[in-house]
């Protein structure tokens, strides 16, 4: 029996309007959902804030229960979520089948996180218990982004949920099924109880509203920086803690030491893989000057090497681009960059919304795909002279999301990486990666730091309670 009904899949009628959930690849409409206006998010975090308070009394091992249900369940419709992905999203099946796992391992993590010992015993100066306690929120936000839907929505749904919290989660319209109203559905059917998981599909109007709503104290946004900067600005103006996950500008570098027939498949894995629509993309491939030709070369010809298509209904690498609009930015940052003076090694063209997988040399400071996050299939390289230019280079602008270095002596990859500030480094591998056991965030122009997977859950959605014990009442001079 299929997970997803359109007839039952938003139990809430909403205000906003209906809105077309279309097929990248095509154009054709794949269903058609109702957007949520503000006044339905104040109602759906009134709602939330009621049911809250019983969720955070369940007994931990029922919390548990239901987020490792969640996880099977993202496992036993796999093949109906896959569809979606892939559709909605233009994702190939492979990275459709990431999202799939990295889902359930997220709620396997969250169910682990509801048993987890919530606070300390204190010393005290006075005869009392004094100790700290982890206690839920209330009622978290979540804000999600297009391109990896699944995973950038469950990744704050699902420990929000097991530590107590409920939650009001706003998918892009764009993907609103396999961002949202899937995780609405595997939720239902796990036994989650009503009214703390609301779904509400929505724009900017919504987001705005969530951000501000006085019954949700914590928000958690994946976006770009300039979306993510008005979030942070008035959820600071609101005094509440605001997660930021954000754009990158993500730098590759390849040392001399490098293998260079096996660097080009990692490369090109990080800058074309789901079309360059993912924050750790890498945005800058930095080559020593001794490999930086045949890097541009062998780069090219894999670029060029590279099937382009419908994900559905071909075998390709890469599918489309989510629309129009963000086509035309990646087309306009390319074009301005050869008006500029680099050179179009591979790519720059596209048919419909199939951008193919580009690759630029001979780029500096000044060349746009360089110096801006293009969020796109482009792959600017870049030559450095020595470990210390690499270093000034990777560290320069204004984001911190990931790194990813290439050589032979990981000790020197390794010291290398502790020149620059990032929130993510891999030594031999590309920039794009993501595990439900590890931290993820980045700094500066990249977001607030590290608050996913782990410990971090913790300090993301629970606050500390001090409180003390006395057998007696507290004697005072007066």
């Amino acid at each position: 029996m299929p997970l997803l009904d359109p007839k039952t899949w938003q139990s809430r009628t909403l205000a906003g309007g209906e809105y077309a959930v279309t097929e990248p690849a095509t154009g054709e409409t794949l269903a058609t959902v109702t957007l949520a206006a503000a006044e339905d998010v104040a109602t759906a975090a009134r709602d939330a804030r009621a049911a809250q308070a019983e969720w955070a009394k369940a007994p931990h091992f029922v919390r548990a229960a239901v987020l490792r249900r969640a996880g099977d369940l993202f496992a036993a419709h796999a093949d109906e979520l896959r569809e979606w992905i892939v559709r909605e999203s233009g994702s190939i099946p492979g990275k459709a089948d990431f999202e799939l796992h990295v889902a359930a391992q997220e709620c396997y993590e969250a169910a682990a996180l509801a048993s987890r010992p919530s606070g300390q015993i204190l010393p005290s100066e006075a005869p009392r218990l004094s100790y700290t306690r982890r206690v839920p929120v209330g009622v978290v936000g979540v804000i999600s982004p297009f391109n990896a839907p699944l995973i950038l929505s469950i990744r704050s749904v699902a420990p929000a949920l097991a530590l107590g919290n409920a939650v009001v989660l706003k998918p892009d319209p764009r993907t609103a099924v396999c961002g949202g109203l899937a995780l609405a559905a595997v939720f239902a059917e796990a036994g989650l109880p009503e009214g703390l998981l609301h779904v509400l599909p929505g724009g900017p109007q919504a987001g705005q509203a969530l951000v501000a709503d006085p019954n949700v104290p914590v928000i958690s946004f994946t976006g770009s920086t300039a979306a993510g900067r008005a979030v942070g600005e008035v959820a600071g103006r609101l005094l509440k803690r605001a997660h930021l996950e954000l754009g990158g500008n993500s730098a590759l570098i390849v040392l001399e030491d490098a293998d260079i027939d096996a660097v080009i498949s990692t490369a090109a894995w990080g800058s074309f893989f789901h079309q360059g629509q993912i924050c750790m993309t890498t945005g800058r491939h930095l080559v020593h000057a001794s490999l930086y030709e045949e890097y541009v070369e062998r780069l090219a010809a894999k670029a060029d090497s590279l099937a382009v298509g419908d994900p559905h209904r071909e075998q390709v690498h890469l599918g489309p681009i989510i629309d129009s609009a963000q086509l035309a930015k990646i087309q306009g940052l390319v074009e301005s960059s050869t008006a500029r003076g680099a050179k179009l090694a591979a790519g720059g063209t596209h048919e419909r919304l199939f951008y193919r997988p580009t690759v630029l040399a001979g780029v500096d400071d000044a060349t746009p795909a360089y110096a801006e996050e293009v969020f796109g299939p482009v792959a600017p390289v870049r030559s450095f002279a020595d470990a210390d230019e690499a270093a000034a280079l990777a560290a320069a602008g204004p984001y911190g999301l990931a790194l990813g270095i290439v050589t032979r002596d990981t000790a020197r990859g390794l010291d290398l990486a502790e020149r620059i500030p990032t929130g993510i480094a891999h030594i031999n591998d590309q920039t794009v990666n993501d595990e439900a056991v590890a931290p993820f965030g980045g700094i500066a122009a990249s977001g607030t730091g590290a608050r996913f997977g782990g410990e971090a859950n913790l300090e993301a959605f629970t606050d500390v309670r001090w409180t003390t014990v006395r057998g007696d009442v507290a004697p005072y001079p007066f």
